[in-house]
């Protein structure tokens, strides 16, 4: 089988999947918009081909590029996991003749107002909602829903450019922060947990799923730098507590008509229990939780997605042995990270549940907080015990800081 990988060395996941590909029998072809050279390792030696092109955004241009690619090879699959590609992805696709998402069935999956309106006619909750252009229809909006609210990009990933709003004025003040942004959703706030529902699927079937949540809120943490993100993966995916979010994911996959791949949707737990839509992407999530996936159960998925993709099926037996936490630091100060305090007796003390560490080493620069949750780095544990789990990365988030200063 020959797949066409678009952005197989980006985002920070992607060789990861481009290795499974290669791992489960596939002719691997790249291609991107950076030089050979500059992929990663793991991504390089995967490939049997690559090509660099100008521009994988430019749609006319891309399909151009893959159509001189599929006249010297035939090509099974294009896939790619990186979402500003997958429209364009979607495309060359249908002109080929190739099986996969089509643009039909990828454009609910990034535009969230078009993702909302398919999700209410179906029944399910979604915060409400509407979609803007100007800055009249973000106000219009703001009044028609009420404070607080959320302002996000229409085709965004993750929070970057997310604000809450509370009121008239702090809207005000966030409106020029959204200028570049083309397309915003406004959007009721809703109070509660986040969530995560996460899948692998074969032909319409989930063959594995996760539910996860995050601490603190990731709006929360967005807002104050000395805070360490949590994603906790839970092992008790069939409790009751889940239950409305879990059933809630699998109708969100049957509305929209999801086959085949990765799926990464956010729900919302309120207090009383009810399950609120977030949004959804045709894509594994990001900030590392697939490792988090992997280690809650002994699991592959990057190999998994590929067995789903290339050969219709999901081999590994899924056996949650744990709940997998990961902490996400960032570095007190700015400039060069000179000291990281507290880690050495982390591992001394919880090494046989450290799954793993990797943070910006003494003699690097800090990372900016505000572009990347990974930020300066993470600490991943696991332990059957929930409670346990939660300590863990409680003493992780408090008691290993790194320092930076000019």
């Amino acid at each position: 089988m020959n797949v066409l990988m678009l952005s197989p060395g980006f985002p920070v996941e992607q060789p990861h999947f481009t290795a499974g590909l290669a791992e489960v029998g596939a002719n691997v072809i790249g291609m991107g918009d950076q030089p050979q050279a500059a992929l990663p390792e793991r991504a390089r030696n995967a490939l049997s081909a690559y090509v660099q092109v100008r521009s994988l955004t430019d749609e006319a241009h891309l399909l151009e590029e893959v159509k001189k690619v599929a006249d010297k090879v035939r090509l099974d699959r294009i896939e790619t996991l990186w979402e500003p590609v997958m429209v364009a992805a979607a495309r060359c696709r249908e002109a080929l003749g190739i099986s996969g998402l089509t643009v039909d069935e990828t454009i609910p999956f990034r535009d969230k107002e078009i993702m909302k309106q398919r999700l209410d006619a179906a029944g399910i909750r979604t915060p409400r909602h509407g979609n803007a252009h100007t800055v009249a229809e973000v106000r219009a909006h703001a009044e028609r829903i009420g404070f607080p609210l959320i302002v996000k990009p229409i085709a965004g990933a993750g929070s970057q450019d997310t604000y809450r709003v509370d009121d008239a004025h702090q809207l005000e003040e966030v409106l020029p922060k959204l200028r570049h942004v083309e397309e915003v959703s406004v959007e009721e706030f809703i109070d509660g947990e986040d969530y995560t529902f996460d899948t692998v699927c074969v032909d319409g079937h989930v063959e594995y799923f996760n539910i996860a949540f995050y601490r603190p809120r990731a709006l929360v943490c967005r807002e104050h730098h000395w805070m360490s993100q949590q994603t906790i993966c839970r092992r008790d995916v069939d409790s009751h507590h889940v239950a409305q979010g879990r059933e809630m994911g699998f109708a969100v996959l049957k509305a929209l008509g999801f086959r085949t791949g990765f799926t990464h949707m956010e729900w919302y737990r309120k207090p009383n229990g009810e399950a609120v839509f977030g949004e959804i992407a045709a894509r594994a999530p990001g900030v590392r939780t697939v490792d988090l996936m992997n280690f809650a159960c002994d699991l592959d998925l990057y190999r998994g997605w590929a067995e789903a993709v290339c050969h219709g099926r999901f081999s590994q037996p899924v056996v949650r042995k744990y709940h997998s936490a990961g902490v996400f630091k960032r570095a007190n100060g700015e400039g060069i990270v000179r000291r990281i305090d507290g880690l050495d007796r982390i591992l001394t003390e919880m090494g046989h549940h450290i799954t793993a560490v990797d943070l910006t080493p003494v003699g690097a620069p800090r990372k900016n907080w505000r572009t990347s949750v990974i930020g300066d780095g993470y600490v991943m544990m696991r332990h059957p015990d929930l409670e346990t789990v939660l300590e863990m990365a409680d003493r992780v988030a408090t008691e290993v800081q790194l320092y930076a200063t000019p």
